[in-house]
């Protein structure tokens, strides 16, 4: 990564986790100024009705992420699914052409037997003035015995191969289309969610607008600090891999593109799809979803965590972010919303993973 770049993410940290010198053991706090007298230019409290839209949001959101998560998922395995089927139909086809081939090659055995007359070996015997010529006869004749059944088995072999090849390909179409059809359902719930999630925010007023933006930074704020209270960050002191330099440089690098459930970029991306990109980039292939990702990749204590790694939000592993060092992540948030840094203990963490390990 350049010293630009570098230096466009060290300020971009610095705006959005400010309250890292919570977390520096030794740092001296002044006293609490005393409360300020309400005035009418003063913020006002959290409005309790926005608050309830907050989290009314947040679930709705929430919701459409895991089936996001389904949909791909079911897209993932609907690929690798279509994949084998072509395989399978090559296999056939390949399979069709050996038979015909041992087909041609046993009618060409059974029209020599013909030319031959069939004769029992007591018949050609007799019918021969020379003894040696009938032993000769009689050698290749046993030879050719033996040759045709070794082509009928042969036969037989590819036969069944072809037959098991056709219940393959049966039985992956069947997956196929019921992987096609959960992708379908998942489709319908996100569609479903996140239009709610709009009409839920059209309602609102402009000021109501700024005012529940700012509740939305204020519990993420909130939650940082809290995290980065615990000291977890004086304990973080993992360096980068190469891998892992290459994956930030790729998923910093898309920073400012809208997000889109479903999508693995370049134009825009969900929180899965921009970090498995970004390992795909790096030489690593990873999982798509974020919680094939939990399930997969190897877990790692956050206080070891290093730029590079993977973490996991929420119980049901529905979020995951990059982390870049610095107590923040770099994160395809939701619809409405673009690629962005925040800090890494802004939302519920699960865990940690790492790709590279």
């Amino acid at each position: 990564m350049g010293s630009g770049k570098r230096g466009l993410i060290a300020t971009a940290v610095t705006v959005v986790c400010a309250v890292t010198v919570l977390a520096v053991p030794g740092t001296a706090f002044a006293a609490p100024r005393p409360t300020p007298t309400p005035s009418a230019s003063a913020t006002p409290p959290p409005d309790k009705h926005l608050e309830a839209v907050r989290k009314k949001l947040d679930k709705l959101y929430h919701d459409a992420a895991l089936a996001t998560d389904s949909y791909n998922a079911a897209q993932e395995k609907a690929d690798k699914q279509s994949a084998a089927i072509v395989d399978l139909a090559k296999k056939i086809v390949e399979g069709q052409k050996k038979l015909d081939r041992l087909k041609k090659r046993a009618g060409a055995a059974a029209a020599a037997q013909y030319r031959t007359g069939g004769l029992p070996d007591e018949a050609r015997l007799l019918l021969s003035d020379d003894p040696q010529e009938f032993l000769d006869g009689a050698d290749r004749t046993l030879q050719g015995e033996r040759a045709a059944r070794g082509l009928i088995e042969e036969l037989t072999r590819t036969q069944q191969d072809l037959a098991q090849y056709a219940r393959d390909a049966s039985a992956r179409w069947k997956e196929l289309e019921a992987n096609r059809r959960a992708k379908d359902a998942a489709r319908k719930k996100i569609k479903k969610q996140i239009a709610a999630a709009e009409e839920l925010q059209a309602r609102l007023a402009k000021k109501e607008k700024e005012r529940l933006a700012k509740l939305e930074e204020e519990a993420a704020l909130k939650a940082q600090t809290v995290w980065l209270g615990s000291g977890i960050l004086g304990e973080i002191k993992g360096k980068a891999s190469a891998q892992g330099k290459k994956a930030v440089a790729y998923a910093t690098a898309q920073i400012g593109k809208p997000y889109e459930w479903g999508a693995e970029g370049p134009d825009t991306y969900d929180c899965s799809g921009l970090t498995s990109q970004a390992w795909a980039d790096a030489g690593h292939a990873i999982p798509r979803t974020s919680q094939e990702q939990w399930k997969q990749l190897k877990h790692i204590a956050v206080k070891d965590m290093r730029p590079g790694d993977l973490v996991i939000y929420f119980p049901d592993a529905t979020h995951v972010g990059m982390y870049i060092g610095d107590g923040a992540i770099v994160h395809a948030p939701r619809p409405g919303r673009t690629v962005t840094i925040t800090g890494a203990g802004s939302m519920p963490i699960l865990g940690v993973v790492r790709p590279d390990a």
